[in-house]
């Protein structure tokens, strides 16, 4: 008894020596996941309260960020650029899984939920920072970008106003802008209702 008592000492002291028996081999891949950046989708339409909500349903969005891109001011502030000073967009930045849903899959949001034909804005919206647009990152982003107005030219007859410019710096917007519709779900609902939007879209996209 005394002997399997010392080899089972001398087995538990092993395992500690060289860094557990159980956990040591699974830790490094779930650090490694969690250090893996996700991609990035980045898209201008309207007002970015009204982006979020339809992105962030989906499977494989991991959040977004409403913020300004595209202008030439460093850190605007939502006054400047609402007031049409810096030259940015409001945008949405989408980060997500691309293993679960694909960039081209998440254009289709968008433009579900944009009036691809208003130069001046979005709904009742209006100003070069309502415009739409996507802006991509890549040679790959632009061509499915590209590939969907295409698309979409295709099947209307009014020209598409929405446009497709490379990603600049990105800026997030003031806290109390993020997740607006969760954090003052009846403020914006009226927003959303006062401002046209969801009668817009049925016109342009048909009832979902």
């Amino acid at each position: 008894m005394l002997k399997l008592r010392r080899w089972i000492l001398l087995v538990l002291a092993v395992c500690l020596w060289i860094g557990g028996c159980s956990t040591s081999h699974s830790q490094p891949q779930e650090s490694s996941l969690l250090q893996d950046p996700p991609a990035v989708a980045t898209f201008a339409g309207g007002c970015f309260w009204c982006m979020e909500p339809p992105f962030d349903k989906l499977p494989g969005v991991l959040r977004t960020t409403s913020g300004y891109m595209g202008g030439h001011t460093v850190d605007p502030t939502y006054s400047e650029v609402s007031a049409g000073k810096t030259g940015h967009y409001e945008v949405v930045q989408v980060a997500y899984d691309p293993e679960v849903i694909t960039y081209p899959e998440l254009l289709q949001v968008f433009w579900r939920n944009v009036d691809p034909f208003d130069a001046s804005g979005q709904f009742c919206d209006k100003g070069d920072q309502y415009r739409s647009a996507i802006f991509v990152g890549n040679d790959a982003e632009r061509e499915w970008a590209e590939a969907s107005k295409l698309e979409l030219e295709s099947r209307f007859s009014q020209p598409i106003a929405t446009t497709i410019l490379p990603a600049a710096p990105f800026y997030p917007a003031e806290d109390y802008h993020q997740d607006y519709y969760l954090k003052n779900p009846n403020r914006y609902q009226f927003y959303r209702y006062a401002c046209g939007r969801d009668r817009r879209l049925a016109e342009v996209w048909g009832e979902k």
